[in-house]
């Protein structure tokens, strides 16, 4: 096997045990309980002429993580500006529910065009955060009573709360004589359940999820449900905790192109307050004012097309290549459609100012946002690859302070998964950067120890 890295076996300052020492999974969670509470680092000091090897690394721990204020440009600026210091919910929670619920309300007419690809201006966006703390309900709760406002019809006919199915979703949205309303946004406040049913490779939900984004035509289900749903404009609002996602999402439903038509958002409680609060009356009556000039300006053409100024297009053009990046891992998996996502979050800028043409602040505003959600899913997913077997020997390397040996590492599947596998599963993690490995020397012959990177 490749040896990544001509240093010699770090001084660990005490001698090798009689035999090769493999944590149990209870061991490896306590441990990783420890790594996330960023306990000191255990290695001891190196000496002089040996390289220190790196620290166990460890998912990022909640902190507070703030928007760009560029991601507050014209009404949605407002909008969160109003409502932020008068609730514990998360201004990205305000602004990304906001976006999404503006999006679906005006519709399937505005739309980009990439080459001969159309993006109409839904969104699917999914917050993450810990259970009730993150204040995920209160957030849609002040963006419903700021809607009410500028269309009570549509919220309460074309936003859904019962549970997303398959079978459910084209039945909404089916085709019928005469037309019927094309919009729905779909609220899953228990998106867990939802995830489960992702899970099962035969499901039809995820197909049908993936179609709704890209081009509104869902496909029939199957010989049994002939119902057909065309021209739908779909958007998703999701609620779910850290550890729910993490106990649920895997390997197939990240990389089968779900995952990255969603905008991944870290929340969490930004105040703390006691009484409550609500934000005076005055400002919410002028910006739903505001909102619905910017409806009847989008209902007044069947079709709009948006499209970028000098300013802006030279701005896309600096961008697009870090956009087009493609990272390792889950979170790769979650982020790779970053040039979509910006390009509807533009545009949805764009709509709001009234605006055909995509302008410098809105082209900012959404990559602001975009950062936002890219950052989200990088805490979310980490280092995660989504492969059991690959991460099984991260988590367990993570969560020994000294590293282990190749011969521990492979007594983690007690003699079920070969050497090949292995060494590929160790080669993929060196290659993403998430551990190292270490020559040492024993009884004459060389070995490998494998450690865990510090990223910081």
């Amino acid at each position: 096997m490749t040896v990544h890295g001509n240093q010699s076996k770090p001084n660990l300052g005490r001698p090798h045990p009689p035999s090769p020492y493999v944590p149990t999974p209870a061991e490896v969670e306590h441990r990783l309980t420890q790594l996330r509470s960023r306990l000191p680092n255990r290695h001891p000091p190196p000496t002089p002429e040996q390289p220190e090897p790196p620290r166990a690394a460890s998912p990022q721990p909640p902190t507070h993580q703030e928007l760009d204020k560029a991601a507050l440009h014209g009404p949605a600026g407002r909008i969160v500006n109003s409502l932020a210091p008068h609730t514990e919910a998360h201004p990205a929670a305000l602004l990304l529910q906001f976006l999404a619920a503006f999006g679906n309300l005006i519709g399937p007419g505005p739309h980009c065009m990439v080459e001969s690809t159309r993006h109409a201006l839904n969104l699917f966006v999914i917050l993450v955060g810990d259970s009730s703390k993150a204040r995920k309900g209160t957030s849609w709760n002040l963006i419903a009573n700021l809607f009410a406002g500028v269309d009570p019809s549509w919220l309460s006919t074309r936003v859904n709360s019962a549970r997303l199915t398959a079978n459910g979703l084209v039945r909404a949205l089916r085709d019928q004589q005469p037309p019927t309303d094309r919009r729905l946004l779909a609220l899953s406040e228990e998106f867990a359940t939802v995830v489960h049913s992702l899970k099962r490779g035969n499901g039809h939900l995820s197909p049908l999820l993936r179609c709704a984004w890209d081009n509104g035509n869902l496909p029939t289900l199957d010989m049994h449900h002939q119902h057909r749903a065309t021209g739908t404009h779909l958007s998703l609002i999701a609620h779910i905790t850290q550890r729910e996602l993490t106990q649920t999402f895997q390997r197939h439903q990240a990389h089968n192109g779900f995952a990255n038509r969603c905008l991944w958002t870290w929340v969490e409680r930004s105040n703390c307050l006691p009484g409550g609060g609500s934000a005076p009356a005055h400002e919410l009556s002028a910006i739903a004012g505001a909102l619905r000039d910017a409806v009847a300006w989008a209902a007044a053409r069947p079709e709009i097309l948006f499209r970028r100024d000098q300013e802006a297009q030279q701005l896309w053009a600096d961008r697009y290549e870090a956009l087009s990046y493609r990272d390792p891992g889950l979170r790769g998996a979650a982020t790779s459609r970053g040039e979509a996502q910006v390009l509807r979050l533009s545009a949805l800028y764009a709509a709001l100012d009234s605006s055909e043409i995509v302008c410098l602040p809105h082209l900012e505003a959404a990559y602001a946002v975009w950062t936002y959600c890219y950052r989200s899913a990088v805490r979310l997913f980490g280092l995660a690859t989504g492969d059991p077997i690959t991460d099984r020997i991260r988590e367990a390397v993570q969560a020994a302070p000294n590293g282990l040996a190749r011969n521990q590492i492979g007594r983690l599947f007690y003699g079920h998964v070969g050497s090949e596998r292995i060494d590929a599963a160790l080669e993929q993690l060196a290659a993403f950067g998430a551990l190292a490995a270490y020559s040492e020397q024993t009884s004459g012959r060389h070995s490998t120890l494998w450690l865990a990177v510090q990223h910081q």
